[in-house]
């Protein structure tokens, strides 16, 4: 359960909140590492890394103004922060920390090389149309299972607004400051904690954060067969996404939107998501009350590439019109 054992020390910031002392790492250089990749083919960056980012504040990932990108990550061989930018062609990158040398060696994967965009053969003018505006588009491969499956289950049921404050909270507040240079800002990103340090979060903290007792738990039950979990990101999709669901309070959404993630899967269909089905069938169809069986129906001809389709289908701008407000957001730390 949250909060059986005590916190390691806290201290005080000048905002008020409270971070356990960062983990002591030698000091980078100024410069990190650097490595040079180049795509074969039509390349975007940004459509690449952006299903990494959880909310415009994500304290793991920033954009930066001269149109480069930072991520942190906990590799197996520690933390690790890496920028990449698109030049000439080629996408080059520079990593920080204990890291970095497995971030590097994995950035072929992290930025799409695995995927192979032309196993998609659109069958509808619309996904047609938009390959031909969105070349660029390939599905990432971060081999990390844990940092996208801990805020895939902050996801669970509540709003995106909401899930991304826990996000920033937790991280914020058990993170480690990550290695390399600070933003221009001055503000530093942060690494996502270790499996360790997500146990030793007491309940009080994530009811703080907004998290309900149901999603703490079942971060707890992953956190706490982390090694395992972790496994899967070297598995077939489908594999991995069984494995994930071995744990109570993971279904097929999160399992997907995992995936989706850490073994850049393409057939990795999010079932189960409030808005995706009718979103897809008013695409594809004019249905904007279709469900997940005619989803499912709708795109059993990109059978293999589904996920691939319904990014494409995001990416379109074809949403249908709200009809309902929107789901309140709520705030469980006030009760």
């Amino acid at each position: 359960m949250a909060g059986r054992f005590v916190p390691r020390p806290a201290h005080a910031s000048p905002d008020g909140v409270h971070r356990r002392p960062a983990v002591p790492h030698p000091a980078p250089p100024v410069d990190g590492i650097r490595r040079r990749w180049t795509p074969s083919g039509p390349y975007d960056l940004g459509l690449v890394l952006g299903p990494l980012r959880r909310g415009p504040a994500d304290p793991t990932f920033r954009a930066a103004p001269d149109g480069s990108y930072l991520r942190t990550g906990r590799t197996p061989a520690g933390p690790g922060m890496l920028r990449t930018v698109a030049r000439g062609g080629a996408v080059e990158a520079e990593a920080w920390g204990p890291g970095a040398e497995w971030m590097l060696e994995q950035l072929p994967d992290l930025l799409g090389a695995a995927d192979d965009p032309e196993a998609f053969t659109p069958r509808h003018r619309l996904l047609a149309e938009t390959l031909r505006r969105r070349p660029g588009l390939r599905l990432c491969r971060t081999g990390l299972v844990m940092e996208s499956l801990i805020p895939s289950i902050l996801e669970q049921k509540v709003t995106t607004v909401e899930a991304y404050r826990a996000w920033r909270s937790l991280v914020r507040a058990y993170g480690e400051p990550a290695p390399g240079p600070a933003l221009p800002s001055g503000e530093r990103l942060y690494v996502v904690p270790d499996a360790r340090t997500w146990t030793l979060i007491p309940s009080w903290e994530w009811h703080k954060a907004g998290v309900d007792a149901k999603r703490s738990t079942t971060i707890l039950r992953a956190v706490r067969v982390a090694r395992r979990m972790e496994e899967a990101a070297a598995m077939d999709p489908e594999p991995a996404a069984a494995r994930l669901r071995l744990i109570p309070g993971i279904g097929p959404w999160t399992a997907a939107e995992t995936v989706q993630r850490s073994n850049g899967a393409p057939d990795a269909l999010t079932v189960g998501d409030l808005h995706l089905p009718g979103i897809v069938g008013h695409a594809l169809a004019g249905d904007r009350d279709a469900d997940d069986a005619a989803m499912l129906e709708l795109l059993a001809p990109y059978a293999g590439q589904r996920h691939r389709a319904a990014r494409l289908i995001l990416l379109s701008g074809r949403t249908p019109s709200r009809r309902a407000p929107r789901m309140p957001i709520g705030d469980i730390a006030r009760l």
